[in-house]
């Protein structure tokens, strides 16, 4: 074990696995001499050379369709999109290309590329470094959708994702890379896609979140706590597609109520369809209409981030009044 924050466990997962597998390979902007924007390649251009971590122009379309190409004749790509909010040119790619090979192919070829690329705000990135856009992607059949809160999650994860014949979509979150750090193991393991995590127990209320978001989730859960003897039970999806519902629906089946917290924009944000498969399958145990607590539907707002992110000061009064209802 070696205590990482999410940016060395990354790294590291990355070393290991090209180590362990020559189809593995790296390509995007800057992932090669400089390590990336982040720093999250730094050494790999050292350690496998220039043919397995590859510079490429900046052109977010060449590098996922250069990598579907990749993966089509049996590599295992890993493609950087130095942030989320670039993805757009290349949304093509994943969406008509990408997501669709197994089907028209009637599974004869698959896709097993990750496509790694921080999101979200909370670093005073601006309007084109803040967003957060799983939702298009979740919406998307044929794509996976991952999202890491923690080092040891992102980790292994990662290993699962790079192990998948599907294409995974792999949302970092930027605020958490070097915020947060904790015990990683030091040899590969995998953390199964799929499977939520149970990160507080409770029984008053369910809060779902992810991405930098879970901490403030967290935060808001250990204020009620203390002020009012609310116990939030927070749950972290870890895949957000395919979503490991059962963990959530069990959650809400004890507690009868949900608050789901996202930093996307509101209208047809992932926590609408989390409302949506709660009221279908768990309706008769709500105590409560479920709560969304999210960004709002405006572009990211650079002079007042803290007043967009759904940060603990705006949770803590979406539990108390789901629990009071």
């Amino acid at each position: 074990m070696m205590e990482m924050n999410m940016v060395q466990a990354i790294n590291a997962g990355l070393h290991q696995e090209m180590a362990a597998d020559p189809d593995v390979v790296v390509l995007g902007e800057d992932v090669g001499r400089v390590g990336g924007v982040f720093r999250v390649t730094q050494g790999l251009h050292e350690a496998f050379g220039e043919e397995r971590v590859i510079d490429t122009p900046l052109n977010e379309s060449g590098i996922l369709g250069t990598a579907i190409g990749m993966a089509l004749y049996g590599l295992k790509p890993i493609p950087e999109i130095q942030f989320a909010d670039f993805i757009y040119p290349g949304f093509d790619q994943l969406v008509s290309e990408a997501a669709k090979y197994r089907y028209r192919s009637g599974g004869e070829y698959t896709v097993p590329m990750v496509v790694r690329t921080p999101f979200g705000g909370g670093i005073k990135g601006g309007l084109y470094h803040s967003q957060s856009p799983e939702a298009l992607f979740i919406h998307t059949a044929g794509l996976k959708v991952v999202c890491p809160s923690n080092p040891y999650d992102a980790k292994g994860l990662l290993r699962a994702s790079i192990n998948d014949p599907d294409p995974v979509l792999f949302f970092e979150p930027k605020r958490v890379y070097r915020a947060v750090k904790m015990e990683v193991p030091t040899a590969p393991y995998e953390v199964p896609l799929s499977q939520a995590a149970v990160v507080r127990p409770g029984t008053d209320v369910t809060v779902v979140a992810w991405g930098a978001m879970l901490y403030e989730a967290l935060a808001a859960a250990e204020q009620v706590a203390g002020d009012d003897q609310i116990e939030a039970e927070v749950i972290d999806p870890r895949t957000l597609w395919p979503l490991d519902l059962e963990t959530i629906l069990e959650s809400v089946r004890k507690t009868g109520r949900l608050v789901i917290v996202h930093e996307a924009p509101r209208a047809c944000g992932f926590g609408a369809e989390l409302v949506s498969l709660v009221c279908e399958h768990a309706f008769v145990h709500l105590q409560a209409p479920p709560r969304r607590v999210t960004g709002f539907d405006t572009p990211f707002p650079y002079a007042l981030e803290d007043d967009y992110l759904p940060l603990a000061r705006r949770i803590v009064p979406a539990l108390r009044e789901t629990v009071g209802f």
